[in-house]
C-alpha cells in the first residue's frame, strides 16, 4: 500500500508551493486507496514560528485534505511531530557511529569560519570532506582516549556523516529519471547539531523509513540532497522509497520561485487562508477564492489532465492523477487563469453555499434574507471571478442608487427623460405583475418617439444607477413594482 507524507517547516504561513506538493501526494496515494501522512517538521526552534502548525492544518482543510495520520490523529507511527521524537534520533545516530558511518567532529565555528575565509582568499570553496578531514578535529583524526574524554567533558560538537572518498551515487527520480554524482565532491554533512537536535536530511531520512513512506514526493529545491540521502539509506541497509522532485511555481514573468514579494508587488496572495501571525496576510480565502478552483488551478501547475477536461473536483482530479505525467519543468503562476478557474467552480457552487460565503465578506449582506440572497446569486454568479465580486454584482437588487454614473447620466440626459420617467411610475402604480413591464414601457416608447435603446438604457440607469446588472426585466422582477416607482421618484428628485 502507497504510504506518502507531506512534512512541512513550521517557519511561517503555508505557501501555495507547500500546498501544491500536499495536493501531489494526496492525489497519488488516494487514487490507490492508500495513506497519506502529515508531519512536522519542527527541528529547527529558532525558525519555528507560532502558529504556523495550526495554519498549516487549517489551510489542508479548507482545501478537503484531510490526513490519515497527523500529530491531530494519531497512528501506528508516531509522533508525528519531529520535536518528540528527538530518543529516536539519538539511538539512530549511535548505530551510525558504531557502523562507522558517522563520526564526531570537534572543530570550533571560529575554526571553520578562519578556513572558509583562507580558502575564499585563494578563489576555493572550502569542503569539510575527505580531503581535509583527517586534518581536522575529530574522532577520525583523534585516538580514542581523546574522544572519550571530549564526549566526558561534555565538549561541543556535532555528528558528521562519513561521504565516500571515490565512486559515484546512482540516483533515480520518477519526474527527473537517473543521475549520477561523483562522491568526492560530496561533504560531510552535519548529522545531529551541536544542541543535540537532528538536521533535515538525518531526522527526513530516518522518520521516512519508520513511517514506512513508500514514496517521497516534495519540491525541487531538495534534489541536491538526494544523493545524501540514498548513502543515508544504504548505511542503514534500508530499503529505499521512490522518489519524485517536483517543479517550481515560478513568478508570473517566469523569474525565480513564486515569493511573498512577487505576490505583494503583483496584487495576489500566495498563501491559502488568512496568517494572523506577525505582518497578517490575506488568503486565497479571503480574497473570494473557492478552495475546489484553487486546487483545480494548482494541479495544473505541473501537470496536465486529461485532454480537452478541465473543470474537476478534487475528487475527479485524484482518480486521474498520474504522477509520471508531472514534468521537470518549472510553471508561470497565472492569476488571470487562475481566476478562470475559478469563475468556472463558482459557476458549479450551489447558490445557498454562496450566498453563505456572502455574508461572511460583506456585513450589509448579513441583513438580507436567506432566500432572497439565494435567488440573487443566482441571477449574478455567472458574472463572477471570485465570490467577493458578488455582493458588487448583486448590491443594487437591494439598495436604490445612492449614486448615478456621471457617462451614465450623460446618454439619458435626453429630450424627454422626465416623460419616460414619469411613464414608469405610472406603469409601476397601475400593474399587478412585474411580467410584461418593460414591454408595455417599449411599446409606449414606439408610440411616443423612443427608441428601444433610449428607453432600455433609461430604465437601467435609474433603477442601477449605472448601465451594468443583469437582464433589465429579472431587475424589475426581483425588485417589485413598489420599489421601482420609488427608485424612479428618488431620480428624479436628484437629477430631473
Amino acid at each position: 500500500m502507497r504510504r506518502v507524507r507531506f512534512a512541512p517547516s513550521p517557519t511561517g504561513p503555508l505557501h501555495i508551493g507547500g500546498l501544491r506538493t500536499a495536493l501531489f501526494n494526496y492525489f497519488f496515494t488516494k487514487n490507490s486507496g492508500g495513506s497519506f501522512i502529515l508531519r512536522i517538521e519542527d527541528t529547527d526552534k529558532k525558525r519555528e514560528v507560532k502558529g504556523a502548525d495550526k495554519h498549516i492544518r487549517e489551510s489542508l482543510s479548507w482545501c478537503g485534505i484531510e490526513p490519515d495520520e497527523s500529530p491531530w490523529k494519531k497512528g501506528l507511527y508516531g509522533p508525528y511531530k519531529q520535536s518528540e521524537r528527538n530518543e529516536i534520533y539519538k539511538s539512530k545516530i549511535l548505530k551510525l557511529i558504531k557502523m562507522g558511518r558517522a563520526y564526531y567532529a570537534f572543530d570550533s565555528e571560529d575554526e571553520l569560519s578562519n578556513l572558509r575565509n583562507e580558502h575564499e582568499k585563494n578563489g576555493q570553496t572550502f569542503v569539510y570532506n575527505w580531503r581535509n578531514r583527517m586534518k581536522l578535529k575529530n574522532s577520525l583524526s583523534l585516538d580514542k582516549e581523546a574522544v572519550s574524554e571530549l564526549l566526558e567533558k561534555g565538549a561541543r560538537h556535532v555528528v558528521r556523516f562519513l561521504s565516500p572518498s571515490e565512486g559515484s551515487v546512482q540516483t533515480i527520480d520518477i519526474i527527473r529519471g537517473r543521475s549520477s554524482i561523483d562522491c568526492r565532491i560530496l561533504d560531510d554533512k552535519i548529522l545531529m547539531k551541536a544542541d543535540g537536535t537532528p538536521t533535515y536530511h538525518f531526522a527526513n531520512v530516518v522518520d521516512d523509513h519508520l513511517m514506512k513512506i513508500t514514496h517521497v514526493i516534495r519540491g525541487e529545491e531538495w534534489l541536491p540532497s538526494l544523493a545524501l540521502h540514498f548513502l543515508l539509506y544504504d548505511a542503514f541497509e534500508w530499503q529505499k522509497p521512490k522518489f519524485a522532485h517536483l517543479p517550481l511555481i515560478l513568478n508570473p514573468n517566469g523569474k525565480g520561485k513564486l515569493s511573498k514579494r512577487s505576490g505583494e508587488k503583483g496584487g495576489f496572495p500566495v498563501i491559502p487562508i488568512e496568517w494572523g501571525g506577525p505582518n497578517g496576510l490575506k488568503g486565497f480565502k479571503e480574497n473570494g477564492f473557492t478552495p475546489s478552483g484553487l486546487i483545480n488551478y494548482l494541479s495544473t501547475l505541473g501537470w496536465t489532465p486529461e485532454e480537452n477536461v478541465e473543470i474537476l473536483s478534487l475528487d475527479e482530479l485524484t482518480k486521474m492523477f498520474q504522477l509520471e505525467n508531472v514534468v521537470s519543468a518549472g510553471a508561470n503562476f497565472d492569476l488571470e487563469k487562475m481566476k478562470w478557474y475559478n469563475h468556472k467552480h463558482i459557476q458549479r457552487q450551489e447558490d445557498a453555499v454562496l450566498a453563505e460565503e456572502v455574508k461572511l465578506l460583506c456585513k450589509d449582506a448579513k441583513e438580507i434574507r436567506t432566500e432572497d440572497l439565494e435567488a440573487a446569486v443566482s441571477l449574478v454568479k455567472e458574472r463572477a471571478n471570485t465570490t467577493t465580486d458578488l455582493w458588487g454584482l448583486m448590491s443594487y437588487l437591494f439598495y436604490s442608487p445612492r449614486e448615478y454614473g456621471e457617462k451614465d447620466l450623460k446618454k439619458i440626459k435626453k429630450d424627454g427623460l422626465d416623460r419616460i420617467c414619469s411613464k414608469i411610475i405610472s406603469l409601476a402604480k397601475e400593474r399587478t405583475e412585474t411580467s410584461g413591464f418593460l414591454e408595455a414601457l417599449k411599446q409606449w416608447g414606439d408610440e411616443n418617439g423612443f427608441g428601444a435603446g433610449q428607453i432600455m438604457m433609461t430604465a437601467r440607469v435609474v433603477l442601477v444607477g449605472n448601465l451594468s446588472g443583469v437582464d433589465l426585466q429579472n431587475i424589475v422582477s426581483f425588485i417589485g413594482l413598489k420599489d421601482v416607482q420609488q427608485r424612479v421618484e428618488c431620480f428624479i428628485k436628484k437629477n430631473i
